[in-house]
């Protein structure tokens, strides 16, 4: 996939590219538009984020991918849909101060996130308090966080984590699909899952 994601190099961001500073705090230039930057962590093969960026053409979509493999089938899913409000990285979000200036995102997306079970490991979990303080840092205010996951342990961490940080939770639900939602968007994982009568967690935070 190293060679085929560079099909790709007019939106994907690819591993052996560099970022770097002269990008943070300029994504509507990279855009070429001043409009809202929802941020996808976590991406996966793109079945979320390429169904979003269709709905709503007017809001500018970035989707973070550790795995460039798994990023590839996202890119094919945004060429295929000749999406033009969407960018693609191959990054790591440890690290996500150093692609977004403070107050430059309105929204993130954490899908079915790693849920790092072993209670040595919480600090990785993205939504752990220390994640958390980075996203408000970078988030316009109000800005918000929708959460997705299928694992109840880590809802009831995030649950817990986000009242420490002081945030509001609003739209809590522990079986999506009970629910019917039309605007629910579903991830590959989350079709997959549901599928095997998981139920699926949901809720969205306020960052004020």
């Amino acid at each position: 996939m190293d060679e085929a994601i560079h099909e790709f190099d007019d939106f994907v961001v690819s591993r052996d590219q560099e970022i770097g500073e002269e990008k943070k705090g300029k994504w509507s230039e990279i855009f070429g538009r001043q409009a809202p930057l929802h941020v996808e962590l976590g991406t996966g093969k793109g079945d979320f984020i390429s169904q979003l960026a269709e709905l709503h053409p007017d809001i500018n979509y970035i989707g973070i991918e550790m795995q460039q493999d798994v990023l590839y089938s996202a890119a094919k899913k945004i060429a295929e849909r000749e999406l033009k409000n969407v960018r693609l990285l191959v990054f790591d979000i440890n690290h996500i101060e150093d692609i977004f200036a403070e107050g430059e995102v309105d929204r993130f997306y954490i899908n079915f996130c790693d849920p790092w079970p072993k209670k040595r490991h919480a600090k990785r979990r993205l939504t752990h308090v220390g994640f958390l303080e980075k996203y408000r840092r970078l988030l316009k205010k109000p800005g918000e966080l929708h959460f997705k996951t299928d694992n109840r342990p880590l809802f009831d961490f995030s649950l817990e984590q986000f009242e420490e940080a002081g945030l509001r939770v609003q739209d809590v639900s522990y079986d999506l699909h009970a629910e019917n939602r039309p605007d629910n968007i579903m991830t590959e994982y989350e079709r997959k899952f549901s599928g095997f009568g998981e139920k699926i967690n949901r809720c969205e935070v306020i960052f004020e």
